[in-house]
């Protein structure tokens, strides 16, 4: 022992709660938001509600489409059993061990069940990313010099290439171009907002659409994965089942709005327009419509005394 630990465990990992480029995509929006509230009190009437409504719906949807291109939680799943700790040791812990996988890799995390024991503390989260211009493999081999405890090293070796489950490629290719799917959404949305602005409600109700199509084939594309059978991972004497996360699962619910939106703006620009026109603020004034000239009132002295 070296100060009372292995040498070939540098440091102890702690479970990391957001990734970073999470947290600064979520900062950005939030500016955003929080700007836009500082002038919702210059805009009279109904239309301030109708002003908050739309401006905060599109930035939601716009902040979970780049959002999930970071998370990782597409597909998890947990599991608690008693299993051995460390290479060449009888020594077992009781633990709760998860897989979390995303578009760009993923994480294994491992937290004891207290997460004191053995006179050290059970609390890792190593993430393995497998993304185009990453190396899979190199962050494994990374992980067995560094000594990694067993069951996060025997989990993350379900996803070598050199494994008999044969999942790395499948997942890589698939959370490329469900990836690749989800850009060209946040491009989509962004052109709708062009479009409402401009303002041509019916367009950015077809790029709402569009925007929800992509959406769409990007949770197709991330399900392919499901085609080819997964390997049991068995930690001690209980099996790791993984199932669809969170962020898929807010990706149909956005996808839904998003298509619910873009086909009552389509639909209330054919059946009622005036009310469309209300709901985004375009109403012009009856005066301005029928050009009407307003009431003039005239002096007779003054006309008598020209002519």
């Amino acid at each position: 022992l070296f100060d009372g630990i292995y040498p070939f465990y540098p440091q102890q990992r702690k479970a990391a709660g957001f990734d970073i480029s999470t947290i600064i995509v979520i900062v950005v929006f939030l500016t955003l938001a929080c700007s836009f509230l500082l002038i919702i009190p210059g805009i009279r009437g109904r239309a301030r509600l109708y002003w908050t409504l739309r401006v905060l719906l599109s930035l939601f949807v716009g902040v979970v489409i780049v959002v999930v291109q970071f998370t990782g939680d597409w597909e998890t799943g947990w599991v608690q059993a008693n299993t051995s700790y460390k290479s060449f040791s009888p020594a077992l812990v009781n633990d709760d061990s998860g897989l979390h996988i995303g578009l760009a890799g993923v994480n294994v995390t491992l937290r004891g069940n207290p997460v004191r024991q053995i006179n050290e503390t059970i609390d890792y989260n190593e993430h393995f990313p497998w993304n185009f211009g990453a190396d899979y493999d190199h962050s494994y081999s990374q992980g067995l010099q560094k000594g990694l405890p067993s069951p996060i090293l025997y989990v993350a070796e379900k996803f070598t290439l050199q494994s008999p489950c044969a999942v790395h490629r499948q997942y890589r290719i698939a959370g490329h171009y469900a990836s690749a799917m989800l850009w060209v959404a946040f491009c989509t949305w962004i052109i709708s907002n062009i479009l409402f602005s401009m303002p041509v409600l019916i367009y950015g109700g077809y790029m709402l659409l569009v925007t929800g199509a992509f959406m769409i084939f990007s949770l197709l594309s991330f399900s392919t994965v499901r085609n080819s059978p997964m390997c049991l991972i068995q930690i001690g004497t209980r099996t790791l089942h993984v199932a669809y996360g969170g962020s898929f699962w807010l990706m149909v619910a956005i996808g839904l709005i998003c298509f619910v939106a873009g086909i009552t703006i389509v639909a209330v620009h054919h059946l009622n327009l005036d009310l469309l026109k209300t709901f985004f603020d375009l109403r012009e004034d009856k005066a301005e419509e029928h050009q009407e000239m307003p009431e003039v009132f005239i002096n007779p002295h003054v006309v008598t005394k020209n002519l």
